[in-house]
C-alpha cells in the first residue's frame, strides 16, 4: 500500500473536547441509569460517594446512592450539555460496583479513555477449572496481571465471574483476547510475548505497513497426555440373522451324561462320592501348606578358599636372624665393620706420634 493513500493522524494530535457551545440548547429528555451494587462495597462506596458526586457534578450529572436497596442511580439535569456524559456515568457506577477502586474510576470520565467488563463465569464448566485459569491469568503474585497491564495501558481488575478493564480502546482489545484464551486453556505467556514483539515493531517506521506475521511466534497445540485407553475393550461380534442355541437344560445334561437312568439310591452315593474326593483335595493342600514351615532351606555351596602359592611362601629362617643380629646391637652403636676401621685408623696414629 502506498504511504500516500493512508490515512495518518499527526503525533500528538488530539481530539478537541466537547463544549457547551457544541450544544448550547441542552438535551430535550432525561435520562438515567442504575445499578445495583453488593453488601462488602456498602462502606467504600459511602466513603467515596462525594468525590463521585463532584467528579459528576463537572459534567452536570445527578448521582444518588440507595442504602437501602443497594443501588446507585445518575440522571442528567436540564445543565447536561454533552449527550455522552451519561453513559461515561453509566460506566463508572458500574465499575464501583465491580470493586475498582475511585482512584482509577475517574478516568472513565476522559475521552481517550473506556471501559470493558468481561464476563468470565460461564466460560468453563468445572467450579475448580475455572478458579485455576482465573489465577493463571493473574499469575504468581499478580506478576502476570501486572505484565499485560504495562503491555496494554489498561488497569485490570479481576473479582469474582468479571474481568474490568479500563484504559485505551486498542488495549482494551488486547485484553479481551488474552482473558478469552486463558479461559480457553492458552496459557497469557503467549499472548504477552506476541504483544512485546509488536511493542517493539511499533517502534520501526519502515515496518509500518508491512505485514508482521514473519516476526510474530507461531506456538502450536501439543496433546502431551494420551487417551485413556479402556482396560475391558468391548468387541461387537458379527451380526447373524439366526437366533442363539438355545442353553441345555439340566435334564438334557443328565441324559447326555447317563445320570438321569440312575436310581435315587444310585445318584446319593455318587454325589458322595464327589464331595468326599473335594475333601480330599481340600485336606491334602492344607497338609502341604502346614509342611512348607519344616521343610528346611537350601544351603549355600561352601566355597573353597584358595592355597596360597608357594612363591608367596613366608621366608621364617630368615625373619629369625634378622630378628637375632637386631638383639645383638646396642640402640645407637655402630656396625661391626665401621668400629674394626675405627680401631684400625687409632693404632696408625698411636704409631706415628
Amino acid at each position: 500500500v502506498d504511504e500516500s493513500e493512508l490515512l495518518t493522524v499527526p503525533d500528538g494530535w488530539k481530539e478537541p473536547a466537547f463544549t457547551r457551545e457544541d450544544n448550547p440548547k441542552g438535551l430535550l429528555e432525561e435520562s438515567s441509569f442504575a445499578t445495583l451494587f453488593p453488601k462488602y462495597r456498602e462502606a467504600y462506596l459511602k466513603e467515596c460517594w462525594p468525590l463521585v458526586q463532584k467528579a459528576l457534578g463537572e459534567l452536570y450529572v445527578n448521582a444518588a446512592l440507595d442504602l437501602i436497596e443497594g443501588s446507585m442511580t445518575v440522571t442528567t439535569t436540564k445543565k447536561t450539555f454533552d449527550p455522552y456524559a451519561i453513559i461515561r456515568a453509566r460506566d463508572l457506577i458500574k465499575l464501583l460496583a465491580r470493586s475498582v477502586p475511585f482512584e482509577q474510576v475517574f478516568r472513565i470520565l476522559q475521552d481517550d479513555v473506556a471501559c470493558d467488563i468481561i464476563k468470565i463465569g460461564s466460560l468453563v464448566r468445572k467450579r475448580e477449572t475455572f478458579i485455576k485459569r482465573r489465577a493463571r491469568l493473574l499469575g504468581p503474585k499478580g506478576s502476570t496481571l501486572k505484565a499485560l497491564e504495562l503491555l496494554t495501558n489498561c488497569y485490570i481488575m479481576v473479582q469474582g465471574n468479571t474481568v474490568s478493564a479500563l484504559g485505551p480502546f486498542s488495549g482494551l482489545k488486547e485484553v479481551r483476547k488474552v482473558v478469552l484464551d486463558t479461559m480457553k486453556n492458552i496459557h497469557p505467556i503467549y499472548n504477552i510475548k506476541t504483544l512485546m514483539i509488536k511493542r517493539e515493531l511499533a517502534k520501526d517506521p519502515e515496518l509500518r505497513t508491512q505485514s508482521w506475521e514473519r516476526f510474530l511466534p507461531k506456538f502450536k497445540r501439543k496433546n502431551l497426555k494420551k487417551r485413556k485407553e479402556p482396560k475391558k475393550k468391548n468387541t461387537k461380534k458379527e451380526y447373524t440373522p439366526f437366533p442363539p442355541p438355545q442353553p441345555e437344560s439340566q435334564i438334557d445334561k443328565e441324559l447326555a451324561s447317563g445320570e438321569y437312568f440312575l436310581k435315587e439310591r444310585q445318584k446319593k452315593r455318587k454325589q458322595m462320592e464327589e464331595i468326599k474326593a473335594k475333601q480330599a483335595d481340600a485336606i491334602k493342600r492344607r497338609q502341604e501348606e502346614r509342611n512348607k514351615a519344616f521343610i528346611p532351606p537350601k544351603e549355600k555351596p561352601v566355597v573353597k578358599t584358595k592355597k596360597a602359592s608357594t612363591e608367596k611362601k613366608i621366608d621364617i629362617e630368615a625373619i629369625k636372624e634378622k630378628v637375632k643380629n637386631a638383639k645383638k646391637k646396642k640402640l645407637g652403636a655402630l656396625p661391626e665393620e665401621e668400629v674394626k676401621l675405627k680401631m684400625a685408623a687409632d693404632e696408625k696414629k698411636k704409631k706415628k706420634k
